[in-house]
């Protein structure tokens, strides 16, 4: 089954000096202003389109991995999934870095990147995302 999830952006003002707010619809866990400086700059307090990428990002490989392991017999233990995404105004989004560490019983450092690796190939962000450079470094503790 199908699902569909939604968020909507109030934006007022130009680009410079305007502000917004991202209203996560679906599951109605907040709103969170944003900013061309939040985006280019320092955060201060607000997201950028960049962070709900890689929030986005870290969540799906995370499950995508999980899944993969438990379909080979070892379930993780835990995992700890973070995305970098570099965005360099002009360019846009230049590249985004996965970093895992995980508690994995039973299988070796390699058998940890293979499915690391697997899981990034296949996760559905990962697809979506795939006009972009996306590097791994995955570590198994």
């Amino acid at each position: 089954m199908a699902t569909t999830r939604t968020a909507t952006t109030e934006w007022k003002g130009a680009l410079i000096n305007g502000s917004g707010t991202v209203s996560l619809n679906t599951s109605g866990v907040g709103t969170f202003e944003v900013t061309w400086a939040s985006r280019s700059q320092e955060a201060n307090g607000k997201t950028s389109p960049e962070e709900l990428i890689a929030a986005a990002h870290s969540s799906c490989f995370s499950m995508a991995l999980s899944h993969g392991l438990a379909g080979a017999g070892t379930p993780p233990e835990s995992l700890e999934t973070s995305a970098d995404v570099t965005f360099q105004p002009g360019e846009g989004i230049t590249g985004i870095v996965l970093t895992v560490k995980g508690h994995v019983p039973g299988i070796s450092a390699e058998q940890f990147q293979e499915a690391a690796e697997t899981a990034k190939a296949n996760c559905p962000v990962s697809k979506a995302l795939a006009g972009t450079t996306i590097t791994l470094e995955a570590e198994l503790l």
